[in-house]
C-alpha cells in the first residue's frame, strides 16, 4: 500500500473536498483522484462517495479511516525519531471533553503538559455532544456516561459514582433526607438534560423524575446553586470533589437506594496505533484523577 496515496485520503476527509484536498498537498485535482481511486482499487473496496462539491465516507472507509491516520502518523513518528533534537511528544492532539469536565480536569493539566512536549498541539473540543470521533480525526473521545459505541477502544481512567449533594447551610435549615420519598420535601437542582436522576435497589435501576425547582444545562450552573444552599443536587464524585474536600458541599447516602456507579473513559479510535501524544496526555490526566 502506498503510503502517499493513503495521505491523500485523509487529506480528502479532513478538508470533505478532492480541490482544497490537492490545494492543501500542493498537488492537482486530477492526481488526489487518482490516488484516492488507486488506494480503493488495491483494498478492493469504494471508500468515498464523489459528488461534484463534497465527498462522504462510505461504511468502507469509516471503517478504514483510524488505519489510515495511524499509518500516516507512524510515518511521521519514525522520521521524528531521527530527526535533529526531537524530544518529547509532537504533533496536534484532538480531544473532545464533556465541558465541564473539561474545564475542571483537562484544562488545568494542558500548561504543563504542552511546556514539556514543545513540539504538541492541543484542539480541545468542550462540548456535550458524543461527536463521531472516528469521522471528525480525533485521538480521544472523554466520556462519563456509559459506553455505547463498541467499535472504539475504552480506557478506564477513573471511578466516578453519582452522588446526591447539598450545603450544610441547607439541610441546616432543612434538615437530611433519609429516603428516597424523602426528597419530594425538597428543593431539587437538576441537569437541563437529565430530567430523572438513577438510584440502585437490590441490584436494579430505579429512577426518580424530581421536581426541580431549579435546571441548567450546566454542571457548573448546578453545583453553583448547590454550594449557595439552593437544594440538592445529584452530580458525580468528580464533579463536586473540590467542594467536599473544602467542606461545601456534603454527599447524601440513602437508606433504601444505592448511588449508580460511574466511570471516566478515554475513547481511541484504533488500537493498532496509539500515538506518543496520546499516552502522554492520558498519563497525566489518569495520575491527575487518582
Amino acid at each position: 500500500m502506498n503510503l502517499k496515496d493513503v495521505e491523500v485520503f485523509c487529506a480528502i476527509v479532513a478538508v470533505g473536498n478532492l480541490t482544497r484536498a490537492a490545494r492543501t498537498l500542493g498537488s492537482t485535482a486530477m492526481t488526489v483522484s487518482r490516488r484516492l481511486a488507486l488506494l480503493e482499487s488495491e483494498l478492493g473496496v469504494r471508500l468515498l462517495q464523489r459528488t461534484t462539491r463534497a465527498v462522504s465516507l462510505t461504511s468502507e472507509g469509516e471503517e478504514f479511516l483510524p488505519y489510515a491516520r495511524a499509518m500516516v502518523e507512524a510515518e511521521q513518528t519514525a522520521k521524528n525519531m531521527f530527526s535533529a533534537g526531537a524530544t518529547g511528544a509532537f504533533g496536534l492532539l484532538r480531544v473532545t471533553a464533556p465541558s465541564g469536565f473539561g474545564r475542571r480536569n483537562v484544562l488545568p493539566l494542558l500548561p504543563e503538559l504542552m511546556a514539556a512536549n514543545p513540539q504538541m498541539k492541543v484542539e480541545l473540543n468542550l462540548s456535550e455532544d458524543a461527536v463521531d470521533i472516528v469521522a471528525q480525526g480525533y485521538d480521544i473521545a472523554i466520556r462519563i456516561a456509559p459506553l455505547r459505541d463498541s467499535r472504539l477502544v475504552a480506557h478506564r481512567l477513573a471511578d466516578n459514582p453519582r452522588v446526591l449533594c447539598a450545603s450544610p447551610a441547607y439541610l441546616q435549615r432543612n434538615g437530611t433526607p433519609k429516603l428516597l420519598a424523602d426528597l419530594k420535601n425538597h428543593a431539587c437542582l437538576r441537569l437541563s438534560a437529565l430530567p430523572w436522576w438513577l438510584f440502585e435497589n437490590q441490584g436494579g435501576a430505579v429512577s426518580y423524575t424530581p421536581d426541580a425547582r431549579f435546571s441548567c444545562s450546566s454542571v457548573e450552573g448546578v453545583r453553583e446553586m448547590c454550594v449557595a444552599g439552593a437544594g440538592i443536587a445529584q452530580l458525580t464524585a468528580l464533579d463536586i470533589r473540590e467542594e467536599a474536600a473544602r467542606g461545601e458541599l456534603v454527599p447524601l447516602m440513602l437508606e433504601d437506594m444505592a448511588m449508580p456507579a460511574l466511570a471516566v473513559w478515554a475513547l481511541l479510535p484504533t488500537r493498532r496505533y496509539t500515538p506518543r501524544r496520546v499516552t502522554a496526555f492520558l498519563a497525566v490526566l489518569k495520575q491527575s484523577l487518582g
